[in-house]
């Protein structure tokens, strides 16, 4: 008769000397509960066990904290998250916790290439059911704007990926709005936060919506391609254009997506084409075509001047030689005119200077006559213009002299 810890003892050496640390086996199952704090503690079950079955085995395993970090970075870079209901295959060693009565499995290996099949096969197990249900064209059928200025934007700031988008749209020179909401893009909280960006987004009445991020390791990538994800984008009213840098295939965000671009870059190169599209047909086109009508009639305008400005110095030049010929003509008949007009005056002229010699106070004088002029010199004519005692003063053919009125005879 053994005591327990006798029995354990003589247990835990039958176990280790079959499934012990030097006889490690490798056990498949389907992952039940996982917990994580430094070591991570799995529930394996039988695989495709139902959860209600009560009788279905369990296997307790672990992995401690130093093996198991160099290990969770290994699974990180394939893009592998252990999550319930994964199928995985562990490789370790059987130990017994006497205390609690329990056998634990204690993992050393995992057999990341079964887990890569296992990721790949609920990826296209996935894709069938976005498939199956329509959805991978859902968000295609949306119309995009033709001008989307307004758009709303889903990354996490301060990223090569974030500046990268944002810094195509900012030096396109089109009047871009971005409505950022700030998300994480990879672990375990991003899916449910693009989520919740994605419909903040669709309400607030953006054009487009834009979820980018850079480059990075399928673990950094995983949550593109969670179903949540996926359906919201699928469920949006307006467009949802990705710009995920892929080390690989497409994820299944941008298999919902209703456009795709290889980089945050990309992305940002192709909506601002889009705008500039827009304006080279609305803006710019009619704009040049309404430049070279004007151009065509300012042309017409500008020969048609000429040719006018043409006729009228011909038509001036001409003009002048005509007035000048009748100006010439017209200076001939004046020239003529005036020597007439001369001649008659001078003829007038020499009849009236000898009518005035006729009638010449000198040739008078000469005659024997005299003229009397009073002191004022006013000319005497009558007896009333003097009185006895003036002084007048006589003229004469050469000379004058003066005389007192000593007498007054009247007319007999």
């Amino acid at each position: 008769m053994h005591e327990v810890g006798e029995f354990y003892q003589l247990l835990t050496a039958r176990l280790e000397s079959a499934f012990g640390r030097r006889h490690p086996h490798w056990v498949r199952g389907e992952i039940a509960k996982v917990y994580e704090k430094g070591h991570i503690y799995i529930d394996l079950v039988d695989a495709g066990s139902a959860a209600s079955d009560t009788k279905r085995p369990v296997l307790n395993a672990h992995c401690w904290g130093t093996p198991w970090a160099p290990m969770k970075k290994r699974l990180a870079a394939d893009g592998i998250t252990l999550k319930p209901g994964m199928i995985v295959c562990f490789h370790g060693y059987v130990d017994v916790y006497a205390p609690q009565g329990k056998i634990g499995f204690t993992i050393t290996e995992i057999d990341v290439q079964g887990l890569l099949g296992d990721v790949a096969r609920r990826r296209q197990e996935l894709i069938a059911r976005l498939q199956a249900e329509g959805l991978l064209d859902t968000n295609k059928r949306t119309a995009v704007s033709p001008v989307p200025l307004r758009v709303g934007l889903v990354a996490s700031p301060g990223t090569e990926g974030y500046s990268d988008f944002t810094g195509q749209l900012l030096h396109s020179g089109y009047g871009f709005e971005i409505v950022l909401v700030k998300t994480a893009v990879q672990g375990e909280a991003a899916p449910l936060q693009i989520v919740n960006a994605i419909e903040t987004l669709d309400e607030h009445g953006v054009d487009i919506i834009c979820l980018v991020r850079g480059g990075g390791s399928k673990g950094d990538l995983a949550c593109f391609d969670d179903e949540r994800v996926a359906r919201a984008i699928a469920g949006a009213r307006t467009p949802v254009f990705t710009g995920i840098g892929h080390t690989g295939d497409e994820s299944v965000a941008d298999l919902v997506a209703h456009t795709r671009a290889i980089t945050p870059t990309k992305l940002g190169e192709e909506i601002a084409a889009i705008v500039d599209d827009w304006y080279q047909r609305n803006v710019r086109a009619p704009a040049q075509r309404v430049l070279n009508a004007t151009e065509e009639v300012l042309d017409e305008a500008t020969e048609y001047l000429a040719e006018r400005r043409r006729t009228m110095i011909f038509a001036v030049r001409d003009r002048l030689r005509a007035e000048q010929r009748h100006l010439a003509s017209t200076r001939g008949q004046l020239l003529m005119h005036s020597r007439h007009l001369l001649n008659a005056a001078a003829l007038k002229l020499a009849s009236s200077r000898q009518l005035l010699s006729a009638y010449d106070p000198k040739r008078r004088l000469a005659q024997g006559w005299s003229i009397v002029t009073g002191a004022d010199g006013v000319v005497v004519k009558s007896l009333d213009d003097v009185r006895l005692g003036d002084v007048v003063k006589v003229m004469v053919s050469d000379g004058s002299f003066g005389s007192t009125v000593n007498e007054k005879n009247g007319a007999t």
